[in-house]
């Protein structure tokens, strides 16, 4: 739903020299390789729409490293709708190395300087680098207290990006240049949720970073010379590249001197991969870890059907039909039509043209009557199955149901979510940081849903039943085992020790209405 946003994306590209070929580079030649970025965040762009950006490195250049970032879309950020704008940008920062980035915000305001990359100058190269990230530091506000209880520290911008800046300039400190294997392996005793990074320096070495538990996805790619780093596949598959893998959690990839080598940077951890990437946020044909994204949603489709079959409260007959929440609800919706020998339409259309920044000042109502046109010729008189990814706030899903109803004249509207209720906040880079804010805590009094309970949100939310799947599905339908997974947000168990901090923040907030966590935890 819209209701709900990550963190970020990130990407990072990069010709290494020697005698190799690639047919994937630019026909400007290497020089020219920053010019595959913006496709890379094109495809990145369901990750994050406030600001895009990217830092380039050219060695005979005279601002050696160079950022260029901006709000917006990377069609508006990057100038890609207006061919001379674009044309002059990539030659103004045309380098054999980049990094790049696509941002929403879970903290922070949404103006320009909390775009990303973030760079830091200086004029001894190793000391002048650049940096992104994807994720978010459970234990920013203990981080944050540290820097500013020194002498002399002061922060411009309430963000851990800033705060990840200091800490890196903290290990790059002195007259010696550093291991930057280190370095890394320093900042993970320090830092505590989930920190993808992409750095770039001076001198052109290159650091691609996933945390030691594997929260956030974190892929890359070679081709001869050319190497290709980012949050999901399918920037990469989009580029060319036939094969792609995927960086291990505490495994950083380095590139000096035009040499590629891996390192494991941090200590082995239990995984916890975030099963949300796979039901919500990752584009639908990448692969994560191994799984994809597409056959993870078409399973939770299928478990939907099981499901209804068992509990046998909507007739299965010529009057029912399943309609996704698009986009993200399509896979699962076809899915579970499929299995019941029932049509999947296309009930609901998404305007795709519609601008997040245009609708962010309008009411809910109106922001649902803007992105979604209920068909009334698909859905008048019909039994309809409505399957949407997952309910966190349900203001979005009130608001549909009933446009659902006024306009598209439907006579039921069952709603079958894939995924569990959330009852917990995420710390690690999802948009959700109170259990106020929740929708299915209000009415749950055990860790899962009865019947009954459920029949009170369906009443709530205007529709005339409402069903989750069962925890245990998620792990089924992903393909992974649930100790891999990261499950705090409908477990209320969180994999590192930062999280289940902020969590009983989180509760007592709720008891004592306190305010959003982070800001509740910077002052504890």
């Amino acid at each position: 739903m819209a209701e709900l946003r990550h963190e970020c994306g990130i990407a990072a590209i990069y010709h290494l020299g020697g005698s190799g070929a690639s047919k994937l580079l630019p026909p400007g030649g290497p020089a020219e390789v920053v010019r595959l970025l913006p496709r890379m965040l094109l495809d990145l762009q369901n990750r994050g729409q406030l600001a895009a950006g990217f830092t380039s490195y050219h060695p005979r250049r005279e601002k050696l490293l160079d950022t260029y970032k901006e709000i917006g879309t990377v069609i508006e950020a990057l100038r890609l709708n207006h061919r001379g704008k674009y044309e002059s940008l990539m030659s103004e920062y045309a380098g054999v190395a980049a990094i790049g980035h696509v941002r929403y915000a879970t903290c922070g305001k949404d103006s320009r300087s909390y775009a990303q990359p973030f760079q830091r100058y200086h004029s001894r190269k190793w000391k002048w680098f650049s940096f992104a990230f994807n994720g978010q530091l459970a234990n920013y506000p203990e981080l944050k207290s540290e820097l500013l209880a020194k002498q002399d520290y002061h922060l411009t911008r309430d963000t851990d990006t800033e705060v990840i800046m200091h800490c890196i300039c903290h290990e790059l400190r002195g007259d010696r240049r550093p291991d930057l294997v280190q370095v890394f392996s320093n900042l993970a005793r320090r830092f505590d949720g989930a920190y993808n990074l992409v750095f770039l320096n001076a001198n052109g070495d290159m650091v691609v970073a996933r945390d030691p538990t594997g929260i956030r996805p974190l892929c890359y790619a070679l081709d001869g010379p050319l190497f290709a780093a980012a949050s999901e596949s399918s920037p990469l598959q989009n580029l060319g590249f036939q094969e792609f893998h995927d960086l291990e959690p505490g495994e950083l990839i380095l590139i000096q001197n035009n040499q590629i080598s891996f390192h494991r940077f941090a200590e082995e951890r239990p995984r916890s991969h975030c099963f949300f990437e796979w039901i919500y946020f990752a584009n639908v044909a990448s692969t994560l870890d191994g799984r994809s994204v597409y056959m993870a949603r078409a399973n939770l489709g299928r478990e939907l059907a099981w499901q209804e079959k068992r509990l046998g409260v909507v007739p299965l007959d010529a009057q029912t039909i399943v309609v996704p929440v698009p986009d993200t609800g399509k896979a699962a919706a076809d899915a579970m039509a499929y299995e019941l020998g029932l049509p999947s339409v296309e009930g609901l259309m998404r305007n795709r043209y519609v601008g997040r920044t245009f609708i962010e000042g309008q009411n809910r109502g109106d922001r649902v009557r803007m992105k979604y046109t209920p068909l009334r010729e698909v859905l008048e008189g019909k039994r309809v199955l409505l399957v949407e990814d997952t309910i966190v706030r349900s203001t979005t899903m009130k608001a549909l149901l009933q446009e659902l109803r006024t306009r598209g004249k439907a006579r039921e509207i069952h709603v079958r979510v894939a995924c569990p209720p959330i009852i917990a906040p995420c710390f690690y880079g999802i948009d959700m940081s109170t259990v106020s804010e929740l929708f299915a805590p209000r009415f749950m009094q055990g860790d899962r849903p009865t019947v009954e309970e459920q029949q009170r949100m369906a009443a709530e939310l205007g529709a005339d039943t409402l069903f989750y799947l069962p925890v245990e599905a998620v792990a089924r339908c992903i393909g992974l085992d649930a100790n891999k997974l990261c499950r705090a947000c409908i477990t209320g168990r969180y994999p590192t020790p930062a999280g289940e901090k902020l969590y009983q923040l989180a509760l007592k907030e709720r008891e004592k209405n306190l305010g959003r966590v982070y800001e509740t935890a910077a002052s504890c």
